[in-house]
């Protein structure tokens, strides 16, 4: 029985394997009007064809908590029940077809209000739905970004608010398993590393003030999402500073602190808060990070980074260095790789009633 396709159950929430979907922000919501942030038929399409290609888990893109919360104007959110309604239509499939629906709850903090990638990715402004991006410290990502306007401690407590009512209509969309974005740069990854988080107040300065924040939010988070139900966090295990940036051992501490917080699985990845640092990749570059907070934390990981390959996954999972796998890339250039995979392994998996002559 091939590793890779045995199922892992946390909480009450059995996933049928360990081949699992990240976020991958689609920039293809409408920007403004009713339907703003809202899922179409591109993302129904989107996440359809991983389920029925026998992805286990697929976690939806980073969706904002609110309208400035988003990273491009045309990410999806979740602040408004038209939002949850369309997105019941992707859970009703997911589930049907024996995937289990995630979705990333996000703030884009200073790294907000930016165009489409492949329009450059530069801030964009009111006139083209911009907005004035907020962060723990009035930094500027890099040059091309604008000064963020550093948040106020009552307006930390609203975004914490913020948080818990999209944890709410993520559930309410019939999502399973919420996940908190404290990765790549966003808003909560820049309060974790002192890069970004310059405060002097009790959300900056020493470990304990700039893990507060995150911490905030998964108590929110964790009070209105069901016992019986796994919240997973997305870390940047590193800033790739050499020095005055979040490190490994930071990470292999907080993930103590966020298992004692009702965490479930720790969704281990790397950078994006420091603009300008060199980063050695290579296949499974970032796995060794997830392997380490396995080995030194009872707190479950997923590892990600450039996994490709049947045998490589298969082994990342029966070496113990990770719970599970996340693909990326590869699904977006193979919605059924996890097929492809259990064909090669001999492991078992659920393949739809239309699909059993290709098997």
């Amino acid at each position: 029985m091939s590793a890779l396709f045995e199922p892992i159950t946390l909480r009450e929430v059995t996933i049928p394997n360990r081949v699992w979907m990240p976020p991958m922000c689609q920039y293809s919501a409408e920007a403004e009007g009713p339907l703003a942030g809202a899922p179409h038929d591109w993302h129904f399409a989107h996440y359809a064809a991983r389920a029925t290609g026998g992805t286990g888990l697929i976690i939806v893109e980073a969706t904002a908590v609110s309208p400035e919360g988003r990273i491009s104007p045309y990410d999806l959110g979740l602040w408004n029940d038209t939002q949850v309604e369309a997105f019941r239509r992707i859970t009703r499939f997911l589930a049907a077809h024996g995937t289990v629906p995630g979705i990333q709850l996000a703030h884009g903090g200073r790294k907000a209000s930016t165009d489409r990638p492949w329009k450059g990715g530069a801030p964009v402004g009111p006139e083209e739905h911009g907005w004035q991006p907020f962060a723990p410290s009035a930094l500027p990502f890099d040059e091309r970004h604008s000064v963020p306007t550093e948040l106020t401690a009552d307006q930390i407590t609203e975004i914490v608010g913020q948080f818990a009512a999209a944890a709410r209509r993520a559930l309410d969309a019939g999502f399973e398993i919420a996940e908190i974005h404290g990765a790549h740069g966003y808003l909560i990854n820049e309060f974790l590393s002192p890069h970004s988080n310059h405060r002097t107040d009790a959300y900056g300065g020493s470990y304990e003030n700039r893990t507060r924040f995150a911490l905030d939010v998964v108590d929110a988070v964790r009070e209105v999402w069901p016992e019986d139900k796994p919240v997973f966090f997305r870390i940047s295990a590193t800033d790739w500073l050499q020095d005055g940036g979040w490190t490994t051992e930071d990470t292999v501490r907080f993930a103590r602190d966020l298992h004692a917080h009702g965490v479930d699985l720790l969704d281990v990845s790397t950078g994006g808060n420091a603009s300008g640092v060199t980063i050695p990749t290579g296949p499974g570059y970032q796995v060794p990070f997830a392997a380490r907070v396995k080995a030194e934390t009872p707190l479950p990981v997923a590892a990600v980074g450039l996994i490709t390959e049947a045998e490589q996954a298969e082994k990342i999972v029966t070496n113990g260095e990770a719970d599970a796998v996340l693909l990326g890339r590869e699904l977006l250039r193979n919605p059924s790789w996890a097929r492809h995979a259990a064909r090669e392994l001999g492991g078992e998996i659920r393949v739809p009633d239309q699909y059993h002559r290709s098997v």
